[in-house]
């Protein structure tokens, strides 16, 4: 018995004088979260999460030593779920000012966006995408395209061979296409892009057609260009340099009949869509500018930026003779119809909506354009999986982010209520993680206080 109680207090001392499991100084903690999985939008209530060196580290039901850790976030009553992604955005070129380029990359940040994909590059952009992707400055992580490819830069196959050639060499993210190339110069690039292994994106030029670049497998078309000239049959043999703005001057002549044949054509050649809807429920749209202008966001632009935005959204309305309000809400429902429709074939949406663009404010836009989804059809599930999972599939990233999963980048948005019970609750931030870096609701409010200030001073 004595041997017994000898070895049992042995176990104890040395149980008792084993070292606690060391915390890093480091380590963040959540707690008491409710995670969304955006896969099927279920909840996992009271989680704990530990986050350090950028990484999800653990979630569990419980967690040893919580007071040790030396960042501890509260998220009792709170939502979480992976930060979202801005897959049509646009990162100021260098002739803009160092501050500047920050503040805009930090809005994007405020409104919980973690991931950002830059649709016109610059070299100057991949010297920022390292930087942000390895926290040297406080920024979404940053995919980047190539400098434009249109009907000026690239006149001849050769051209298109040594561009897109060069583009791959220098570490491009993917090709941007731009309005203007002709047909043959379009077939080369795709011709190169493909022997180069280089994906490309953006717009469908007038001489290229819908049907040829839903073939031509584009990674993603963006804008749904070339759709609504798409739906105009051959037998009106109209010019198709006539289209005006995305389609807008066809559309007395659609046959929506044809929706179906060219959904079907996306989903089978796998091509993503990123709807950007705000630019023709904002921009080229009835309201006014004066209208826009009161939205609150407005005040982190500059304002030469904002009277230029009154300027040129006055020449495409007011100033368009053909513009008028009837035709544009055929169009948009067309739009609206084609979006839907796209969705629920495929589901390949990824959530952009061309910041900053005429009244698009980084960031803040990404909202608009989930209104226009909203009326589209889209329910906010389908509206978080374009801006979370989605993004993640089409970058191959899946192992990255996109999910509140272990092994994944600490992106992630806290929000104060349910977005899939409201949509509107995207809005409802508490704070932002962006790779493990936390931004807590009174930094971000305090930064957007001092760009509004030197937003009022240009």
């Amino acid at each position: 018995m004595k041997k017994f109680l000898f070895i049992i207090l042995t176990i104890l001392v040395t149980s008792c004088a084993q070292p606690q499991k060391q915390i890093s100084k480091t380590a963040i903690l959540i707690t008491d979260a409710t995670i969304i999985n955006v896969l099927d939008g279920s909840l996992q209530e009271k989680q704990q999460i530990v986050i350090d060196s950028g990484k999800i580290k653990s979630i569990s039901n419980i967690v040893e030593n919580a007071d040790k850790y030396t960042t501890h976030i509260n998220a009792s009553g709170k939502y979480v779920l992976p930060g979202l992604a801005e897959m049509h955005a646009h990162i100021p070129q260098p002739s803009t000012n160092k501050e500047r380029i920050e503040d805009v990359l930090f809005l994007y940040l405020s409104n919980g966006i973690t991931t950002i994909r830059g649709m016109l590059g610059h070299p100057t952009h991949l010297k920022l995408r390292q930087e942000a992707n390895t926290n040297q400055i406080v920024s979404p992580r940053i995919f980047t395209s190539s400098p434009s490819l249109n009907g000026n830069s690239i006149k001849t196959k050769e051209e298109a061979i040594t561009k897109v050639t060069a583009y791959k060499k220098e570490g491009y993210d993917f090709l941007k296409i731009h309005p203007g190339i002709k047909l043959d110069v379009f077939n080369q690039v795709v011709k190169t892009a493909k022997d180069v292994g280089i994906p490309f994106s953006g717009h469908v030029p007038v001489d290229v057609g819908v049907r040829n670049a839903l073939k031509s497998k584009y990674a993603s078309i963006d804008h749904i260009d070339g759709f609504l000239e798409g739906l105009v049959p051959e037998s009106e043999n109209v010019n198709p340099n006539d289209n005006g703005f995305f389609g807008y001057n066809f559309t007395p002549l659609a046959d929506e009949s044809k929706i179906e044949e060219l959904v079907q054509l996306a989903n089978s050649n796998e091509i993503w869509i990123v709807p950007t809807q705000s630019l023709y429920e904002r921009w080229f749209a009835p309201i006014t500018a004066e209208e826009l202008l009161k939205d609150p966001e407005m005040k982190y632009m500059p304002a030469s930026t904002l009277q230029n935005w009154k300027e040129r959204k006055g020449q495409y309305t007011k100033g368009n003779p053909n513009f008028n309000e009837p035709q544009w809400k055929q169009f948009n429902n067309i739009r609206r119809k084609l979006l839907k429709q796209l969705n629920d074939n495929g589901g390949r949406i990824l959530l952009g909506s061309d910041a900053p663009q005429l009244f698009n404010v980084p960031g803040f836009s990404i909202h608009h354009e989930i209104d226009g989804m909203i009326g589209a059809g889209l329910t906010p599930l389908q509206i978080i999986q374009s801006g979370t999972i989605n993004p993640a599939k089409f970058l191959g990233k899946e192992d990255t982010f996109g999910q509140i999963k272990v092994g994944l980048d600490a992106d992630i948005l806290i929000l104060n209520a349910n977005p899939i019970d409201n949509i509107k609750a995207l809005q409802q931030i508490n704070g932002v993680l962006y790779r493990g870096q936390w931004l807590s609701k009174k930094t971000i409010e305090s930064k957007l206080e001092k760009i509004a200030i030197e937003a009022s001073k240009n």
